[in-house]
């Protein structure tokens, strides 16, 4: 399919490149974060046809919060109906960057789901994805996993408030 869209074979040359230098981005992550910029990451995907409208709202998104951040991001995973786009993002640090993240965070969140993408991808949910998981399911994707967890794990134990927020607190 590849070859008939005009794809050509690299070899093993950029296989080989990410392999040696795979481990390097944690400590690149490190000196960036001392020199006072913010670096994250962060994932959506979707389907073939609306990956140019999500990366699109993601990368958008980003600069409208984070004023001139540097984007970058690649198709971490493929599929027969679509792929993930993974991002990675620096920025200079604002005075919290913390709150600064969490900002940009909550608003890509929204622009994700908005733009037809999904809020997660092999990363899972956590309590940083769970209200725009719950926005992505909508009320009757939230109901049907409430009462799945309500029947499997009825006294609560298992990542409480973690997956699917409910009045009361988290499923």
């Amino acid at each position: 399919v590849l070859a008939r869209m005009g794809g050509e074979p690299l070899g093993a040359a950029p296989g080989e490149a990410w392999e040696h230098g795979r481990f390097s981005a944690p400590y690149l992550r490190d000196s960036l974060l001392a020199a006072g910029a913010t670096v994250e990451t962060l994932e959506s995907a979707g389907f073939w046809a609306n990956l140019p409208r999500l990366y699109d709202a993601v990368r958008l998104t980003l600069l409208g919060a984070l004023g001139a951040p540097l984007v970058m991001c690649h198709i971490s995973h493929v599929y027969e109906t679509g792929a993930s786009l993974y991002f990675t993002v620096v920025t200079p640090q604002d005075a919290d960057p913390v709150a600064q993240w969490e900002r940009a965070k909550t608003a890509v969140n929204a622009a994700i789901v908005e733009a037809g993408g999904t809020i997660t991808h092999h990363h899972g949910v956590g309590r940083d994805h769970r209200e725009a998981y719950a926005a992505e399911l909508g009320p009757v994707g939230a109901a049907v996993l409430q009462a799945v967890k309500a029947r499997l794990d009825p006294a609560g134990i298992l990542n409480p408030g973690v997956l699917v927020p409910q009045s009361g607190g988290g499923i």
